[in-house]
């Protein structure tokens, strides 16, 4: 199997982390490109937009916020010179760009230009700094505290995944909303992750330890597959193309009264844009729930953070990193606060950011960082939809994610 790298972001990913000093202003010097590839979500803007301020002078800055971006990065940039010079990357996109070796060591550039960042969002490899932290996220529970009175619960009696089914199940039989449930399940990687999601909190391995073999077709497994299931019986039919952007839009439409999704959201859902006044005031954040007995919330944490391209000059990537120390300033958060859950100099935790910190004090998994993780969560992506539709047991789902991984762990030289 391949090697397992050590990969190190000391500090509790909801935390909130103190840097030494500002960083002000861009100060690039000569021309340059800087070219952003990220994910679409409010945080993001804010980050992409306060980098954007370092154009001109002969310095071209562009950004492409795509939310297929984990499609578009390998090969935007294996390219030669690569299509974007900086990108943001998370747990999981990090190990896949490091496996195609395609980002570079930001060492020297930190010492450089990296005076306002604590050594915490630092994210090494080996020994190496090969991403720069600036925001922690989780999926967590949404929930509508009006329509919950009307059926006499509270969010104490949202503690667990089955809890929220005896909710749902009120909320329905009230007459209230047929489909007051929504998880992000459309099919591939959305999937996927509520499964990783689910399985983390049985607190059961998702490998034998120690080797890239897959261990999740077991009871643990079952219990995931079963409680997703039942969750998306209290969803809409069309649940298999549930995203973000739709769920959200759900959310602000009055569709909605239980939700599991991200925390960079909940800007969102709090604006007052898209949405009524009734939702806005209603809507509260809560930890992701436990299930099956485990007190271990069925969520992962994770970190977002940039990388600088590897097939880009020296001049281009000493420009990105400016621009995006220049994207991530204290001034930045403070116009932004509410964003998300920022790990930066003058971040102040508010309402929007109650469900990740609650999440991470429960207890959440990180999620998994192997090299080969990418393949199991791509397996759970491709390989669950027949059981949620009810054409398959959750033994054969399980086999048949459990053949797709394999194959595709073997081909990678995994196993």
């Amino acid at each position: 199997m391949g090697t397992i790298k050590t990969i190190a972001l000391t500090a509790a990913a909801a935390a909130v982390l103190t840097s030494s000093s500002a960083f002000a202003g861009c100060g690039i010097n000569g021309n340059a490109n800087v070219s952003i590839l990220g994910n679409d979500f409010p945080a993001l803007h804010a980050v992409f937009s306060a980098a954007e301020e370092c154009a001109g002078d002969g310095v071209a800055v562009t950004k492409n916020h795509n939310k297929d971006y984990k499609d578009l990065m390998v090969p935007a940039l294996t390219a030669n010179p690569a299509e974007y010079t900086a990108l943001t990357v998370s747990n999981a996109t990090l190990v896949t760009l490091m496996n195609d070796d395609l980002v570079r060591p930001l060492d020297e550039l930190v010492a450089k230009y990296g005076s306002s960042l604590n050594k915490s969002q630092l994210v090494t490899v080996d020994g190496k700094v090969m991403a720069v932290a600036f925001m922690a996220n989780a999926q967590h529970l949404f929930y509508r505290s009006d329509i919950l009175s009307k059926v006499n619960m509270s969010v104490d009696e949202l503690q667990t995944y089955e809890q929220v089914l005896t909710a749902a199940k009120r909320i329905r039989d009230a007459g209230l909303m047929e489909y007051p449930v929504a998880l992000n399940t459309k099919a591939g990687w959305n999937l996927g992750e509520e499964f990783v999601n689910m399985y983390l909190g049985t607190g059961a391995d998702m490998f034998k330890p120690g080797t890239a073999e897959v261990a999740i077709n077991n009871a643990h497994g079952v219990a995931t597959l079963e409680m997703l299931k039942q969750l998306v019986s209290y969803s809409h039919p069309d649940f298999l193309t549930f995203d973000s952007n739709a769920t959200q839009a759900l959310w602000e439409g009055d569709k909605l009264a239980l939700a599991t999704m991200w925390g960079s959201r909940t800007k969102g859902v709090l604006d007052d844009e898209g949405s009524t006044e009734e939702v806005v005031m209603n809507t509260d954040f809560a930890a992701a729930p436990s299930f099956n007995g485990s007190s271990i919330p069925a969520s992962s944490l994770w970190w977002d953070g940039f990388v600088i391209s590897k097939n880009v000059s020296d001049a281009d990537a000493e420009a990105s990193f400016m621009a995006m120390m220049n994207g991530i300033s204290p001034e930045m958060v403070q116009a932004n606060n509410d964003a998300t859950v920022w790990l930066i100099d003058g971040y102040k935790p508010s309402k929007a950011a109650s469900g990740v910190n609650a999440t991470a004090m429960n207890g959440a998994a990180p999620y998994p960082m192997m090299p080969f993780m990418g393949a199991l969560h791509g397996a759970a992506g491709s390989e669950l939809s027949e059981f949620l539709q009810g054409t398959e047991s959750a033994e054969q789902a399980l086999s048949d994610m459990e053949a797709a991984y394999n194959a595709a762990a073997t081909e990678k030289g995994y196993l």
